[in-house]
């Protein structure tokens, strides 16, 4: 693989998309980390944190638990790591959103600044989003405008990496 790739991996829920991820970016050489967005807000998302946890290995030298200052961590983390996964956008775009009272403009100026760092960011970097769009027209608002949100957050993002893969039924389609 090139130095310092930008990489986009999205799909739906349960396509395969962060194993893939993960599997991509342990073909770089390490160190490498993992940077959660998730917050523990319940029982069944702690599972869903311990069972993502238990699938990685040694080779995983930390894990960034970070749900709000993306850019700043991945920028503060670069240059102690040869790759680093973010897993995932969606959840980070979700926590911005209720933070910031539900304005989408906020949040696109935070999706904004991630673009801008991605090509001065000195390291590779494995992004990981959902695909939330190919689904029904949710019936209330604020469905919508996440679905908007993330919709749009995701197109600036693709633009913004030197590859992208959409991944579904655990097999991946590089679309860039």
């Amino acid at each position: 693989m090139n130095h310092n790739q930008k990489i986009l991996v999205t799909g739906g829920a349960r396509s395969g998309k962060s194993n893939f991820a993960q599997n991509m970016a342990e073909q770089f050489p390490g160190p490498r980390a993992y940077l959660a967005t998730a917050q523990i807000l319940d029982q069944e998302m702690g599972k869903r944190v311990a069972r993502h946890q238990d699938q990685r290995g040694k080779e995983w030298q930390t894990t960034i638990e970070e749900p709000y200052a993306l850019g700043t961590t991945l920028m503060q983390a670069a240059s102690h790591y040869s790759v680093i996964m973010v897993d995932c956008i969606t959840l980070w775009l979700t926590n911005l959103l209720f933070a910031n009272q539900e304005n989408s403009d906020l949040v696109l100026q935070k999706v904004d600044q991630l673009v801008d760092l991605l090509p001065v960011c000195p390291t590779n970097i494995i992004l990981v989003t959902n695909e939330v769009g190919q689904g029904i027209v949710p019936e209330n608002s604020l469905a919508r405008q996440f679905r908007d949100l993330a919709g749009f957050a995701n197109q600036k993002l693709a633009a913004a990496c030197d590859t992208v893969y959409l991944v579904s039924c655990g097999l991946p389609l590089k679309l860039k």
